[in-house]
This record gives structure tokens, C-alpha cells and sequence, in this order.
């Protein structure tokens, strides 16, 4: 990876940081605002690394909120990961109506399924709407940027 490349990862996960910090508060736990960088980073990278911008990403929005789940983080970095990687693969394969309630839904209820077994059904249906809704809104932020980013990387490619 070349030193540019590097430095717009990087970019991306300060920008997933500073969304970190805007938090939908809940009754159990807060959603941060932390997806919508590595969203819009699929129009830049592969989607293994749009995939790793979203869990570092949500890595340091946990820190930054104390880590209120612990070491379950992890589990939910790899479900980011796992979730961008696929919206990355269907906006790379142009099926740009596809992607938008595959991430909401993966975010939204499926990321969250692994905990209604680790913690209790109570946690999971506490927590899917709100998860629901940061989920819709990182998409539609996202949806909103996508084209003028994509419309100043291909000015600037010219």
C-alpha cells in the first residue's frame, strides 16, 4: 500500500472516531455514529480494507465510550468488518440497490444476534432498534456523500 492509500485509511478512521463521539443513547448501552466513514471509504478500497476501516473504526469509538461491552467489542469490530466487507462487494459488483439494506440489516439485527446468546434475549431486543436506527442513519449520511465523493475522485483522477 502506498504512503497516500496509508494516509486516507487513516483519514477514515479519525472520521469513524470523530462519529464514535456521537452517540444515540439507549437504555442499555449507546450506538455510535462510527459506520458511515468506512461506508463511504468502499468507493477508495478493496473491501477487505473498507472492511478494516469500519472495525478499527468501531474499535476507537468504544474506547472513546469506555468500552461498556469489554472484550465483546471484538466480537462486534469482526461483525463491522464482516458487514462493510459485504456492502464493499455488492457496491463493487454495481448493485447499488442491494447494499443499502444489507447494511442496515446486518448491522441493524444480525450483528446484534451473537448477544442475545452471550448476554440474553432481553439485551438483544433492547438494543436492535436503536442499532436499527444508527444503522439507517450511517447509511443515509453515507448515501448522501457517496456521490459527491465519487463525483471529486473522478475530477481529480482526469
Amino acid at each position: 500500500m502506498d504512503t497516500k492509500k496509508l494516509a486516507l485509511a487513516a483519514m477514515f478512521i479519525s472520521l469513524s472516531a470523530v462519529g464514535g463521539m456521537i452517540k444515540i443513547p439507549l437504555g442499555v448501552t449507546s450506538i455510535a455514529l462510527d459506520a458511515m466513514p468506512a461506508l463511504v471509504a468502499v468507493l477508495f478500497f478493496s473491501a477487505p480494507l473498507a472492511g478494516v476501516i469500519a472495525a478499527l473504526g468501531h474499535i476507537v469509538s468504544a474506547l472513546i465510550g469506555g468500552f461498556p461491552l469489554g472484550p465483546l467489542h471484538v466480537i462486534v469490530a469482526l461483525e463491522m468488518w464482516l458487514v462493510v466487507w459485504l456492502f464493499a462487494k455488492l457496491h463493487q459488483q454495481g448493485r447499488s440497490v442491494w447494499k443499502w439494506p444489507a447494511f442496515i440489516i446486518g448491522n441493524g439485527v444480525v450483528a446484534a444476534i451473537p448477544f442475545y446468546f452471550l448476554l440474553s434475549p432481553a439485551f438483544f431486543y433492547a438494543t436492535v432498534p436503536g442499532l436499527l436506527l444508527a444503522a439507517s442513519i450511517n447509511a443515509l449520511g453515507a448515501r448522501l456523500v457517496m456521490p459527491f465523493m465519487a463525483a471529486r475522485f473522478r475530477e481529480r483522477v482526469k
